[in-house]
C-alpha cells in the first residue's frame, strides 16, 4: 500500500547549505533502495517535505526523521493512502525557492512569509504542490 506523508519542521543552527547537500545525498542514496520518493523544500530554516512508499517504509522514516537533531518541531501535516506517486522520478528532489511569488504563498496563508505551521495540512498539500510546480527542482535522481 502506498502513503504520502508531509511534514514540517524548524532546522537546527548547524544546518547551513553544506550541511543540506548532503542531507539530500544520503536520502538520495537510502531511499532508492527503501522505494521512497519525495520532494523536500527548504527556505527561511523551515524543512516542508513529502515522502510517498509503502506504509511501512514511510512511518519508519519518518520516526527516524522526527529523532534528527538537525531539525525540531517536527509536525505531521498530512498522511494519506495513495493510488500513485506524484514524485516517483525522485528519490529525493529538492525544489528552490529562492524566486518564490509571494501572491502564491498569500493564496494559502495570512501573509506573504512561507509558515506551513499557520495553514492546515490541507492548505500546505495545496501550496506544496503549486511550488514544485512553479519551482525549480534542482536535484532529482
Amino acid at each position: 500500500m502506498l502513503v504520502r506523508l508531509m511534514y514540517v519542521s524548524r532546522a537546527s543552527d548547524s544546518v547551513n547549505q553544506n550541511e543540506l547537500v548532503a542531507i539530500l545525498k544520503r536520502s538520495k542514496a537510502n531511499n532508492v533502495g527503501l522505494g521512497i520518493t519525495g520532494v523536500l523544500c527548504f527556505s527561511a530554516g523551515i524543512f516542508l517535505q513529502v515522502i510517498e512508499g509503502g506504509r511501512s517504509a514511510v512511518s519508519a522514516l519518518y520516526n527516524k526523521i522526527a529523532n534528527d537533531p538537525r531539525h525540531h518541531d517536527v509536525v505531521l501535516l498530512s498522511y494519506e493512502e495513495i493510488g500513485e506517486r506524484n514524485f516517483a522520478g525522485w528519490s529525493m528532489g529538492r525544489a528552490n525557492l529562492t524566486g518564490l511569488n509571494p501572491a502564491l504563498v498569500m493564496k494559502y496563508s495570512e501573509s506573504a512569509l512561507l509558515n506551513p505551521y499557520a495553514v492546515s495540512g490541507k492548505m500546505s498539500m495545496a501550496l506544496f504542490n503549486e511550488m514544485v510546480a512553479s519551482a525549480a527542482i534542482i536535484c532529482d535522481s
